[in-house]
């Protein structure tokens, strides 16, 4: 039995701002709108690439502490381009390089980088938001 689809997950507009730089603008079916600036949604890209290479940073900071590793000096990440994936999701090609991530409207809602998203889909405590 398929799963039932959660109706908030389900964008009403979307828009894509390659040219200017302003990230990504989703209006979403219960109203609520969200903006995603390019870096997070970089930081935050689904695929398992990207998703090995957190978990390796995880451990590294739980074996060495977060103070092991000096932050280097990365250029801001930018879109280069974006194209729809079917109507359930979003690729981006990011000016590093980096275009395997495809961000399905579930994860984009899932990680709304406002607070009210963040404790109705992800459980984070209130001031945890994550901003970019």
């Amino acid at each position: 039995m398929p799963l039932p689809l959660d109706s908030r997950k389900k964008p009403a507009g979307v828009k894509v701002h390659v040219t200017t730089g302003q990230g990504v603008e989703i209006t979403w079916s219960d109203g609520h709108a969200s903006q995603y600036a390019f870096p997070y949604l970089r930081d935050h890209c689904p695929c398992s690439l990207c998703n090995e290479e957190r978990a390796k940073k995880d451990q590294a900071k739980a074996t060495h502490g977060s103070s092991a590793v000096l932050p280097m000096f990365k250029p801001r990440v930018t879109a280069k381009a974006a194209a729809a994936v079917g109507n359930y999701a979003l690729q981006i090609e990011f000016s590093d390089g980096h275009a395997t991530g495809i961000f399905s409207f579930d994860h984009l809602r899932e990680i709304c980088p406002c607070e009210a998203c963040g404790k109705e889909f992800r459980g984070a405590a209130p001031g945890n938001d994550a901003r970019n």
